[in-house]
């Protein structure tokens, strides 16, 4: 494994000169330049860097990134597995414990020992871009991420609070359905709440509802959700009235974490968690949901990628199957070095 030095990239920003790391998010409230990973399952790391200065992605370099063959995947759920959860998920919401829930998978490949993420960032910069790309390379607390995120979690200005929850895929506009709005209505409901524990009575507001958005290689619909903070409230308290993100879990959100548990045979780890920054000294921040979000699992060799669908009553399996193919066809063949940017897909 190479010997690589900490370092964080988000919005065009480089930190460097790793002060110190934590898992307490009372740390986002005092001083310095954060670079922030919370997984789903709750572990959260912050790391504070001293030198933090614009710097572009850049460009990608011939053999910098040695990826897994793309033969090599394999799935936490296969296609079987995964539909036959889509279904008992329909009968938890015939059973009214539930009205949606996100069922993910992970897929799994070979690490080369001496790959680093952050030039699978820069192929990511080129072949996918997204605005809440990112790298967080933190070896010695073991996390290293890539992430080509598209969904906004958390953005914070002083008092001011945003989240820009996504739900509703297809390759274009035609694709979407009403199940894809209703999904939609459904989770900015959530975050709605969410953010309503912590906000001022009445602050709460959604001007966006169901925008639709393209990205590469898919569209998505997108909701955007405002509020104002109380005063006596930090990032500890955002962060535990608003995590895990409710777009990737379900609603109700207890019931739909009950779900996922049960159904799905592999940690999410910091995909679907919170992945940015926090800029303590100016009372701002960003936190992406890591979704298109590859991780280094070392001690186990392997490179990581998560992808899932949410679930509702209008779900059909195959077709949820596909979106999670659809999600992660155009990274995956990014990381294996087979995606043809000329042509727009794989080679």
């Amino acid at each position: 494994m190479l010997d690589l030095p900490p370092l964080a990239r988000f919005g065009g920003l480089l930190a460097t000169g790793l002060l110190d790391v934590t898992g307490d998010p009372a740390a986002l409230d005092s001083t310095g330049f954060w670079a922030v990973c919370a997984d789903f399952e709750g572990r959260t790391v912050c790391a504070r860097f001293r030198d933090v200065r614009p710097a572009p992605v850049p460009a990608p370099v011939p053999g910098a990134w040695r990826g897994p063959a793309p033969g090599t995947w394999t799935s936490s759920l296969d296609r079987a597995a995964y539909t036959a959860g889509v279904r008992r998920i329909r009968a938890h919401i015939v059973a009214g414990e539930v009205y949606q829930a996100n069922l993910c998978r992970v897929l799994s490949a070979p690490l080369a020992p001496d790959a680093d993420l952050d030039a699978l960032t820069a192929l990511l910069a080129a072949g996918n871009p997204a605005p809440y790309a990112g790298t967080i390379r933190l070896p010695g607390h073991g996390v290293e991420i890539a992430t080509a995120s598209p969904e906004l979690f958390l953005r914070r200005t002083g008092t001011a609070v945003e989240s820009g929850p996504i739900k509703g895929t297809g390759r274009t506009e035609a694709d979407l359905l009403d199940k894809d709005h209703a999904e939609n209505v459904m989770i900015v409901d959530l975050v709605r709440n969410d953010l309503g524990r912590v906000c001022v009575p009445g602050s709460v507001s959604v001007p966006d509802l169901c925008a639709v958005e393209k990205h590469p290689g898919l569209v998505h619909l997108v909701s955007t959700v405002r509020g104002e903070l109380r005063a006596d409230t930090g990032w500890p308290g955002l962060l535990a009235a608003t995590f895990p993100p409710g777009s990737v879990t379900g609603a109700p959100k207890a019931a739909a974490l009950r779900i996922i548990e049960a159904l799905e045979t592999a940690p999410r780890g910091p995909y679907c968690g919170g992945i940015g920054w926090v800029d303590a000294d100016r009372g701002t921040g960003e936190l992406a949901v890591g979704i298109r979000t590859f991780w280094a699992d070392r001690g186990a060799g392997l490179l990581r990628f998560g992808t899932g669908a949410g679930i509702t009553w209008g779900s059909d399996p195959e077709r949820e199957w596909r979106e999670t193919e659809l999600k992660a066809s155009r990274l995956l063949a990014i990381a294996s070095g087979t995606y043809d940017d000329e042509c727009g897909g794989t080679a």
